[in-house]
């Protein structure tokens, strides 16, 4: 029978931990959440041998037991709770060889929880480098474990720790920090212990409580006002004695440390990336050349998607009898999903970028350079993450503010998250700024796209600390603001990790989208091709009366000069998607839209990048040619049958820019903001002023420039 060994990966943020999950899994791992939480876990499995597999889970990094942040709690709550179905059989720590001592407090607390361990000491070169290196055995012996040498980004090391695991399981260490001078009775109460063990779980538990989970925290200050225990004093003594064991370890394993180092590369580059005026700047010119790259690098991978997919509809409709399903295939199937696929270039680009500057250690800088900049909007420098997150998805984005310790830094944070053009956006950014602005080119080798395109992006970020400034004076905490964040040093990136960040945005954004999309698509063209019968019967009679009333020749003319073109128009029309849009059309006219937009409008609630194949479906439909470019092409060239003018003018454009950057359309952003703040309050705030922002915004550009 197949063996299961479940390993916990372990350490400080920026000590390799997921490298070394990339090293020991490949792509054999998947995102789930914690059980209760909204904190994404990684889990992947590998084969130790022919009948033992190992399942490995990646859990939250953070520097001791005594979290100041929610995900940080849950690698706590993983390892204290032995009952827990995610309770693991090992631990395998990961140490920063160049940060020794600091990276070993946590991995000291982690045994005296009683969980076996082995110590994976990762960036020996970099200590080298520094000129600090390690007799390993000699610091096994003083930790009374197995210590491995690895280099987790160069898979140096990843056998020898399978080959330990497989061959002795390591058993619970040592006590290293007793609390025999703890009252019993407290602890008892606390957590109803029966034995040491147990008994420092549940003390830390209530620390973290007390901080951490407000409904508890009323008892704890109750329990430590009856035994008169200081919670901090405990914690820095503990902390004082845990260090007092680990000096006297890495002193016994230490073979060399030399003091005098001459200034290092990093600190000379970081004098001039973290600077308080070029640093904003350099960030500010790197964002510009990605947004550019973004239209350049995709434009010929998007003609292959569009041209493939003009060739699967034709195929399709050829291959396939006329009739219900080879137009719901081609009409509404292929067209939505084309109308989508297509901007995948793109957003493979942009995150491309985006994990070359996270691998190399960058993005750790620009949430230190930007932490003078958030602080008067409320925030600090760790909103910036979770910020540059959202242009991927704000729902990862705003479980990642988690890390935020201030409470109301965090509401702040997870409030205007949504304001960041996500990868949603994009197709919709793409599509309406490919069409209806001139590919210009500015600047040599630069164009008004790019250009366009990063104002729309800055515009969400502006309007994101604006919002976040007035948050700030309603939004009381008397919680300590404070920032603190370590800066990893730089790497070069790896290859192999790059592919798997990528491959993990596309498939998300894939089958995420896709789910999502064909459903909508067969939806939509159910109601695009179905309505009332007598608005759909008054559509049919009116041609076959113009028909019989023409003679063979003027009705080859008249198919040619596009009559069925406009009767498929008019069945959309009175169909029951053109008979809501009718419905809301006077409310949206306003800000320059037209009822095709309301249709697009509503079902872009599942999700933004819906538009685009809402869109591709309804001129589809409406008998616009398969292919993408035409589908473009009757966007641009259709007139209000009201006015004659284009139906999309420059101003309407813009309105629609706007409206989809600040709108939250996204039904899954509002629920994890439900469960990520506790109850529907700040959701329907949220909701609410986004809504009001992105009508106002559209209806001020439309009435001063429409």
């Amino acid at each position: 029978m197949e063996r299961i060994i479940s390993v916990a990966l372990v350490g400080n943020p920026n000590c390799g931990k997921t490298s070394l999950f990339n090293a020991l899994t490949g792509l054999n791992q998947k995102v789930s959440n914690f059980p209760g939480t909204t904190v994404e876990k990684k889990m992947g499995e590998t084969m130790l041998s022919d009948t033992v597999k190992l399942q490995i889970i990646d859990l939250p990094g953070t520097y001791s037991l005594y979290p100041k942040s929610a995900d940080e709690l849950v690698t706590y709550e993983i390892l204290r709770n032995k009952s827990e179905t995610n309770f693991p059989d090992l631990v395998v720590f990961i140490a920063d060889a160049s940060n020794l001592k600091r990276n070993l407090l946590l991995f000291t607390q982690v045994c005296d929880l009683g969980v076996p361990a082995i110590l994976a000491l990762n960036m020996l070169d970099v200590a080298e480098r520094r000129g600090i290196s390690y007799n390993l055995e000699a610091l096994s012996e003083a930790l009374q474990v197995p210590v491995i040498p690895i280099n987790a980004r160069k898979r140096i090391g990843v056998e020898p720790i399978k080959q330990t695991i497989l061959e002795r399981l390591p058993k619970a260490h040592a006590a290293f920090y007793s609390i025999d001078h703890l009252s019993q009775e407290m602890l008892a109460e606390l957590g109803k212990v029966s034995d040491k063990r147990n008994a420092y779980a549940a003390l830390q538990y209530a620390i973290n409580a007390k901080e951490l989970i407000s409904e508890k925290s009323l008892r704890i200050k109750e329990i430590f006002t009856q035994y008169q225990f200081d919670a901090r004093q405990f914690q820095e003594e503990e902390v004082f004695a845990r260090y007092h064991l680990i000096d006297a370890a890495v002193k016994k394993s230490r073979i060399q440390a030399q003091d005098n180092l001459k200034k290092s590369i990093t600190k000379r580059v970081d004098a001039v990336l973290t600077h308080r005026f070029y640093g904003i700047g350099i960030f500010l010119v790197l964002m510009f050349l990605i947004f550019q790259a973004v239209f350049s690098w995709s434009t010929y991978p998007m003609e292959l998607v569009e041209n493939a997919f003009a060739f699967l509809s034709e195929y399709v409709k050829n291959a396939l009898p006329q009739g219900v399903l080879n137009d719901l295939l081609v009409q509404g199937v292929l067209a939505g999903l084309s109308g989508v696929i297509v901007f995948l270039p793109q957003i493979i680009v942009l995150f491309f970028f985006i994990a070359i500057l996270e691998d190399i250690g960058y993005m750790a800088r620009v949430g230190f350079i930007m932490d003078r900049v958030m602080r008067p909007f409320g925030m600090n420098g760790k909103s910036i993450v979770p910020l540059i997150s959202g242009m991927a998805c704000a729902v990862p984005s705003i479980m990642a503010s988690r890390s935020i310790e201030n409470k109301r830094e965090r509401l702040i944070t997870i409030l205007v998250i949504p304001l960041m053009s996500c990868s949603a956006r994009l197709p919709v950014y793409a599509l309406l700024i490919s069409i209806f602005i001139p590919d210009t080119a500015v600047w040599g080798p630069f164009n008004i796209h790019g250009l366009v395109l990063m104002l729309m992006y800055l515009i969400g970020f502006v309007a994101a600390l604006l919002s976040a400034w007035i948050f700030k004076h309603f939004i009381k905490s008397a919680q300590q603001n404070y920032f603190l964040m370590e800066l990893p040093g730089y790497k070069l990136p790896l290859p192999g990790n790059l592919l798997i960040t990528l491959y993990e945005k596309a498939s998300a954004f894939v089958v995420g989208a896709g789910k999502i999309i064909i459903a909508v698509s067969v939806i939509l063209w159910v109601l695009a091709s179905t309505g009332p019968r007598d608005k759909m019967n008054a559509v049919a009679q009116k041609y076959e009366q113009h028909m019989a009333q023409l003679n063979e020749t003027e009705k080859n003319e008249a198919l040619l000069g596009g009559l069925n073109l406009q009767r498929d128009a008019d069945f959309l029309e009175a169909s029951y998607a053109g008979q809501f849009g009718k419905f809301i059309e006077p409310a949206i006219r306003p800000l320059g839209f037209d009822w095709k937009i309301g249709i697009a409008l509503l079902t872009s609630m599942a999700a933004r990048e819906v538009f685009v194949g809402t869109m591709s479906t309804i001129y589809s439909v409406s008998g616009a040619d398969d292919n993408l470019h035409s589908i473009r092409a009757a966007m641009l060239s259709e007139t209000n049958t009201q006015t004659g003018k284009p139906s999309y003018s420059l101003a309407t454009v813009f309105s629609l820019l706007l409206f989809y950057a600040f709108a939250l359309q996204c039904i899954s952003t509002v629920a994890i903001v439900r469960k990520e703040t506790g109850g529907s309050k700040w959701a329907i705030i949220q909701f609410v002023y986004l809504t009001v922002l992105a009508y106002g915004s559209s209806f001020l550009v439309y009435q001063l420039f429409g």
